[in-house]
């Protein structure tokens, strides 16, 4: 890990700022006198941060859904600062529903908000940071970016686009400058568990025991601290060469471990099969 970046005071844009690791992490910006564009659908959500940092935080109403709103809250922060170094895309939300019992409208919105929410603000900041010649764009996966949970199928695999895209996207902007960096946390004691943050579909009583089962196991999760993320995330965007991926949380690489032998055992026990389909 190398480190640190001068460039400061930095100048930051959030989506999802009014609350979990949003509201952490633009906290922890401002109280080292860095600037941040604090975004979230419901303005009024963030008028502490406003009454607190005065000239140092620009409120901004976005929901990522609205690509023009996108592409007005960008151009806002960017002429509001001068600037823009770090730019994390934070908002997002889980459905809950087996395979079978999601609705398209429901999964549907759930990749606006996920996926095309997250790349809406990529397109619209991308221009400007190339202008400057360096920047830093930071994406808020999972865990299950690499795994999956029953019933929220949907939301993994949302974290597992969120993942290609950021990874592609890390070697297309490298040549400007760019840095790119994939946050994955574990299971912390956020709101997103609320039902801001969390919709169910309708559920079919042939999944009523694997639904018990998962909640039952999902109550027993050790729960980080989101507080405690801070320091790491300020590491991240003050290294001289950030990582591509980092993991938030003392579980997951023992359980990442896991999975990928699993998947590579698997592949080897089938390698014979597939060599002769090559043809």
């Amino acid at each position: 890990m190398k480190q640190a970046k001068k460039n400061n005071p930095k100048v930051w844009f959030i989506t999802g700022s009014s609350r979990g690791f949003g509201r952490v992490w633009a906290e922890a910006a401002l109280q080292r006198g860095d600037k941040v564009a604090a975004t979230a659908r419901n303005l009024d959500s963030l008028a502490d941060l406003r009454d607190k940092y005065a000239e140092n935080v620009l409120t901004l109403s976005l929901d990522v859904t609205q690509t023009d709103q996108v592409k007005e809250a960008v151009t806002a922060a960017y002429n509001h600062f001068g600037k823009l170094d770090i730019v994390i895309n934070n908002a997002g939300y889980s459905l809950v529903g087996t395979i079978e019992e999601a609705s398209m409208e429901e999964i549907r919105a759930l990749y606006e908000t996920n996926v095309l929410g997250p790349v809406a603000v990529i397109q619209a900041v991308l221009p400007l940071l190339r202008q400057q010649g360096y920047g830093h764009i930071l994406g808020v996966s999972s865990n299950l970016g690499h795994q999956v949970i029953p019933l929220i199928g949907y939301y993994c695999s949302s974290k597992w686009a969120f993942e290609a895209i950021y990874e592609s996207l890390a070697t297309e902007v490298k040549p400007f400058g760019i840095d790119v960096t994939i946050i994955e946390p574990g299971a912390y004691a956020t709101e997103f568990g609320s039902p801001t943050s969390l919709k169910f579909s309708g559920s079919l009583p042939q999944y009523e025991d694997l639904r018990a089962a998962v909640f039952d196991e999902i109550k027993n999760y050790s729960r980080g601290n989101p507080n405690a993320t801070a320091s790491a995330i300020l590491l991240v965007v003050d290294a001289t060469q950030p990582p591509l991926r980092l993991l938030l949380g003392s579980h997951n690489l023992t359980a990442l471990r896991e999975v990928y032998a699993d998947r590579i055992k698997v592949w080897e026990e089938w390698q014979e099969v597939a060599i002769a389909a090559q043809g």
